[in-house]
């Protein structure tokens, strides 16, 4: 399975997209347009192991809303991901069994290495 879930007004999803091989090969997944589900989001977890993982703490409202401040633990950041689209650390990109989830470089390459490689 190839997908990948994003967010089509983030410069740097869009930026990932472009630079992805075979991305025809992909089904994408807006995630404002159609937000992540809880099975969706459980499938992430399996492969992950932990829903802070797929939480990104770069989003304003994380800020805004006093939550780095508060002690979260795992059921509150699943609970705010499917409240809140731009709480997922995205992309995240299902490729062949991987899971790779946000924009750092090091993700980024090892996820377009794998296409490459397959």
């Amino acid at each position: 399975m190839r997908k990948i879930y994003y967010l089509s007004t983030c410069g740097t999803c869009k930026r990932i997209l472009a630079e992805m091989p075979e991305i025809e090969s992909f089904e994408l997944q807006e995630i404002k347009k159609n937000p992540v589900t809880a099975p969706q989001l459980d499938e992430m977890y399996k492969l992950v192991g932990s829903y802070e993982k797929l939480f990104n703490k770069r989003a304003q409202l994380y800020k805004s809303e006093g939550l780095k401040d508060k002690n979260l633990q795992e059921e509150d950041f699943k609970k705010l991901i499917l409240e809140q689209y731009t709480f997922l650390n995205r992309p995240v990109m299902f490729i062949d069994g991987n899971i790779y989830v946000g924009n750092s470089k090091k993700v980024v390459e090892a996820a377009i290495e794998q296409v490459k490689n397959k």
